[in-house]
């Protein structure tokens, strides 16, 4: 597994389960996107994620629908060049429905492995 520059290995791999465990791998139809979405009880978790990741955008807190929650987006060349290299790195510890999930994203994008642009 890669460690995301600026984290320890215990905050790589923590990010990655929030990211394994909830977050979502796809895009807006022009760019792609990793979006992790939660409920504003967690707001702790998202300011050091912000810290953590700073490449990273925190949005919120919203109230929609009587859910009240943050969401945090990466976008752009933080998403190509550090979080799809970082996540390509630990796609063997991501179970077959994450990882389908990474793969179309990367594939409908044109990103391969190292966050590259294919197309």
């Amino acid at each position: 597994m890669g460690i995301l520059p600026g984290c320890t290995e215990f905050e790589s791999g923590f990010v990655l389960g929030l990211l394994v465990g909830e977050g979502h791998f796809g895009g807006d139809g022009r760019q792609p996107q990793v979006t992790l979405r939660m409920h504003v009880r967690h707001e702790a978790r998202f300011r050091w994620l912000e810290a953590a990741l700073p490449g990273g955008r925190l949005y919120g807190p919203y109230n929609h629908g009587g859910r009240e929650y943050f969401q945090w987006m990466a976008r752009g060349s933080y998403l190509r060049e550090v979080l799809v290299p970082f996540l390509a790195t630990c796609r063997p510890h991501m179970d077959e429905h994450i990882a389908s999930r990474f793969d179309a994203m990367c594939e409908r994008y044109g990103l391969d492995g190292s966050g590259a642009r294919v197309r």
